[in-house]
């Protein structure tokens, strides 16, 4: 096992393993570890108790962070014609042509944060699955990411405003990111809480059981604190 940093292990011996906390607490204990040089993400993991391998057992929805990410969102939208100037209007960072199409196909450019589409373009982008796909940026029905022409100027508005897409893997787990370590507590606190309001209304019908099993906040270099599943599903906002 690779030997942790002298800040880690500082940071993990404020730290109770087998200690379930309140998510206030966990967040103050989580912004306290951020150590690093950097401006770190806060993120939430979660251990479902879905059957993944089922398709009537899967957690997929998004929500609007109330207190965004902490970070430009880059938004590309898949538009020709009307659609294109109504995005370029609205303040969107690309507006493809068959050029970039080419360049996300050949290169693999993915140097964008969010992918709108309105429906016309399906037919162009469809073959873009195998590199949009695996980075979770093909647009979506389901996401809210395939959008009609009229909407491209909202669907922009969201995605900057920290609109957030997650869906469970293949293991159940489900991970979030719900900020930034220079957040204050309140404001970590209150993505959390939509975040959780957003997994509570996605359950599915089938899951039988616990429904979250385990959850915990950590930071990207600090360490996983684990929070009581059921008082982080009761969070309501």
């Amino acid at each position: 096992m690779p030997k942790r940093g002298k800040r880690y292990q500082e940071a993990i011996a404020k730290i109770d393993p087998q200690n379930l906390y309140s998510p206030t607490e966990a967040i103050e204990l989580a912004k306290g570890a951020a150590t690093a040089k950097f401006d770190e993400t806060v993120e939430l993991h979660l251990r479902l108790g879905i059957d993944p391998r089922h398709s009537d057992q899967q957690v997929r929805t998004t929500v609007i962070l109330p207190h965004g990410l902490g970070k430009t969102v880059r938004v590309l939208v898949f538009a020709e014609g009307e659609a294109a100037r109504i995005a370029q209007e609205a303040g969107a960072d690309f507006v493809t042509d068959d050029e970039m199409i080419s360049r996300i196909a050949n290169e693999g450019w993915t140097e964008f944060d969010v992918a709108l589409a309105v429906p016309d373009m399906m037919r162009k982008i469809g073959r873009l699955g195998r590199v949009l796909g695996r980075k979770g940026l093909m647009p979506n029905p389901k996401a809210g990411t395939l959008v009609p022409p009229e909407d491209i100027p909202r669907a922009i508005e969201e995605a900057r405003a920290g609109r957030v897409e997650f869906r469970n893997d293949k293991t159940a787990n489900i991970h979030v990111p719900i900020g930034k370590a220079s957040f204050t507590v309140e404001q970590l606190e209150g993505n959390m809480t939509a975040v959780m309001d957003a997994i509570r209304r996605a359950r599915p019908s089938a899951a039988k059981g616990v429904y979250v099993r385990r959850c915990v906040v950590t930071t990207t270099m600090g360490p996983g604190i684990k929070i009581d599943p059921n008082t982080a599903l009761a969070m309501t906002p």
